[in-house]
């Protein structure tokens, strides 16, 4: 189990429910827009924000974003230690840099001691395209990692433990293995990503098999899903994924059949507004959506409850695997939201 890091009021690491991160992607020197953005991954369930600042009139143009959200914000720099230094001074939550890419050992030293001076903890931000060019002819997994420890020794010789690491690779296999190889070398909270994975759905699928692949090794502290695009999709993939990964439990969840000729109504619509209806529940509720009788109620034996259907207008409604009764097809929304409803508010028999 990885060591416990706090930024602002939230804990990363030790156990702690993992955090979903993402980043903003307006211009840094457009306060309004940076902050509505920041509103809307925050009303999508981000828990951590990143904003890019390469300028000192981004930093000033960060001041007013300070205390605005409930998440911790985090500045993302690049090569400048000055604007790091300035960003934990100003009320920033956490600093990322890579130390390699900022200069000298005392350059770090000034943004380590501007850190531990504000309670500010640092992510080492690694990736292939970073890497120290004495570490490109070894296998990139293994380079990653190697760097990620340089880093990391590097800020311990100044005295400071507040550390989070990432080691990303657009390649997802790169990437597994690399955080695989260090979770097994540090005792810090690691933040996952497979970083440049495209745009919707090919970037969700790799980041999945790669977030996804860890996180049920229990490798993982906080997640990122990194999408071209409006970045409140990266947040509602990363928490699909924590859901399918068994690690977030609290919602509404649906299964339903590929179906095949045996079934005789329109699930895909009966599943589609179930989905919509339930977007908002924070509790745990299992149903299922299955086309036919004959193997339904079996294959959805932990469904809390569920429908097959039964042929003609008729469809069997069941509970723990059990067919209870027979309802009309045209009853299966308001019956499911209704048996929903019941389960959430503890009125179940």
């Amino acid at each position: 189990m990885s060591n416990k890091v706090k930024i602002k009021n939230l804990t990363v690491g030790g156990g702690e429910r993992i955090a979903v991160q993402s980043m903003t992607n307006t211009d840094t020197l457009d306060t309004d827009a940076t902050l509505n953005q920041l509103l809307e991954l925050q009303n999508a369930g981000c828990d951590i924000a990143r904003i890019a600042v390469s300028s000192e009139q981004e930093v000033n143009s960060c001041v007013p974003l300070i205390g605005k959200t409930d998440m911790p914000l985090v500045a993302d720099i690049q090569f400048d230690h000055k604007l790091a230094v300035r960003c934990a001074e100003i009320g920033f939550d956490k600093i990322r840099f890579n130390p390699g890419n900022i200069g000298s050992e005392t350059n770090v030293k000034r943004v380590v001691d501007a850190c531990r001076a504000h309670s500010v903890p640092i992510r080492i931000g690694v990736n292939t395209g970073s890497l120290e060019k004495d570490l490109l002819g070894m296998p990139k997994s293994e380079a990653l990692v190697v760097s990620a420890l340089r880093h990391v020794a590097l800020l311990e010789k100044f005295g400071f433990y507040d550390i989070v690491i990432s080691v990303k690779s657009s390649d997802v296999k790169t990437m597994v293995d690399a955080y695989r190889r260090l979770s097994s070398a540090v005792d810090y909270p690691l933040h996952l990503g497979v970083t440049e994975s495209g745009t919707d759905e090919r970037g969700v699928v790799r980041s999945a098999i790669g977030l996804g692949s860890l996180l049920l090794d229990g490798i993982g502290d906080t997640i990122r899903v990194s999408l071209s695009g409006d970045p409140v999709k990266e947040v509602h993939a990363a928490r699909m994924i924590l859901q399918e990964c068994g690690i977030d439990k609290d919602y509404c969840e649906i299964i339903s059949c590929p179906t095949c000729s045996r079934c005789k109504y329109d699930l895909k619509s009966i599943v589609d507004r179930i989905k919509s209806e339930t977007a908002g529940i924070k509790k745990r509720v299992k149903i299922a959506v299955m086309g036919c009788v004959v193997n339904g109620p079996g294959e959805a034996a932990d469904a809390d409850f569920g429908v097959a259907g039964g042929g003609g207008d008729k469809t069997a409604l069941f509970v723990k695997g059990k067919v209870v009764k027979s309802i009309a097809t045209d009853e299966i929304i308001p019956t499911l939201l209704k048996l929903i409803d019941d389960k959430i508010n503890g009125y179940e028999q």
